[in-house]
């Protein structure tokens, strides 16, 4: 007898987002603000003023004790022991053939604490395979901290004097890829200046009990910038006009990060081994020796939207890549898409190239990513 279906979970601000009449979806399993009004005009307040973002779908794994940072090491490809006290590393975990699990960022919170956060669809495999390779670690334990945060991001060119008038934390020498303890509108807080929209920003992870405070004196301290609440939808369009891969579609277990074009995150050079080495060596040297195929961007020359899994064809129509993201741009305004082609097709300003929408051959331009990088 089949299981009925979950409920899927809700966030600690789903009063919050209904009372906005949010736009709701099931992300991951859980119900998520898709869109509160106009997902163009919430992506162009990203771009251009802030805009304030429900993220407490992501998971929290906390590592504690003497061995963390080894145990982390073995986990995952990157060099965690290494990582300074209030910093933070975008890296991956991997199975033992060099597949990509998840993508991730780990704070370092203190000497023998670390924080990793998975992708919301990823976090319990992220968890049993941490837990799993730290057990030979017995300096190292392994928490489910998924309940315990709730996760607030303010990310645009407002946002750090949005954030500034609510916290007394010194955000001005916050760098990037880095958080710290701090309390903001009267609530504690790990305030990162991370993000995943191309902008500056920041995320905020609080307990859940304070999630809709916080979410309050955020709007109101952002009412005169332009602030307005921004849902999933246009957080994936934010995301791909940076060049920002998103699980599931330009990683997947299939690819090794060599094949994603983000070997750089596997580091070799740290002490001991590490669960995937080998295929990932492997990897590599075949990446040098034969390039794969390379993830690029493609700008439509027509109006029609290039959608995942749609090939890409060379000038004869031979198939010479597929679609991993696509989806109309607001701020080109032409339709994008980021796809793995072959690597005799990948350079920018190759002609001839097309994508198949439905039977029908769409010229496309190959360019560089990220298709928009913000002034610094």
């Amino acid at each position: 007898m089949s299981q009925p279906p979950t409920s899927p979970r809700h966030t600690a601000l789903d009063a919050s987002h209904r009372a906005l009449g949010a736009t709701m979806t099931d992300f991951a399993g859980w119900d998520m603000p898709l869109r509160y009004g106009s997902e163009r005009d919430e992506h162009t307040a990203v771009r251009t003023r802030a805009g304030l973002f429900d993220l407490s779908h992501m998971g929290e794994i906390t590592v504690t004790g003497a061995q963390a940072g080894e145990a982390l090491d073995h986990a995952l490809v990157g060099h965690l022991s290494a990582l300074a006290v209030g910093r933070a590393r975008y890296t991956m975990i991997c199975a033992p053939d060099g597949g990509i699990l998840d993508d991730l960022i780990v704070y370092r919170l203190a000497e023998q604490e670390f924080m990793i956060v998975a992708n919301a669809s990823n976090a319990q495999v992220v968890l049993d395979a941490v837990t799993e390779r730290a057990a030979g670690f017995p300096g190292a334990a392994v928490r489910d901290d998924r309940d315990a945060y709730a996760l607030l991001a303010v990310q645009g060119p407002e946002s750090p004097g949005i954030l500034k008038s609510v916290t007394d934390a010194d955000l001005d020498g916050l760098k990037y890829y880095a958080g710290l303890p701090g309390t903001v509108a009267g609530v504690p807080a790990l305030i990162a200046r991370t993000g995943y929209t191309g902008e500056d920003g920041f995320e905020l992870f609080v307990a859940p009990a304070d999630a809709e405070r916080l979410w309050q004196a955020l709007t109101e301290a952002g009412a005169a910038a332009g602030l307005v609440p921004c849902g999933l939808s246009c957080r994936d369009t934010l995301r791909l006009e940076a060049g920002m891969p998103l699980y599931g579609h330009e990683l997947t277990t299939a690819l090794t990060p060599f094949d994603a074009g983000l070997g750089r995150v596997v580091k070799f050079d740290k002490a001991g081994d590490f669960v995937g080495r080998a295929a990932l060596e492997a990897a590599a040297e075949k990446a040098a020796a034969t390039p794969p195929r390379k993830l690029v961007g493609l700008i439509a020359e027509g109006r029609r939207v290039p959608r995942a899994g749609y090939a890409v064809t060379d000038a004869s129509g031979a198939v010479v890549g597929e679609v991993t993201s696509g989806a109309p741009s607001p701020t080109l305004g032409a339709p994008i898409a980021m796809a793995y082609v072959d690597a005799a097709h990948a350079a920018p300003g190759t002609e001839g190239v097309a994508v198949d929408i439905r039977g029908t051959r769409e010229p496309h331009r190959v360019v560089a990513l990220p298709f928009y990088k913000r002034e610094r």
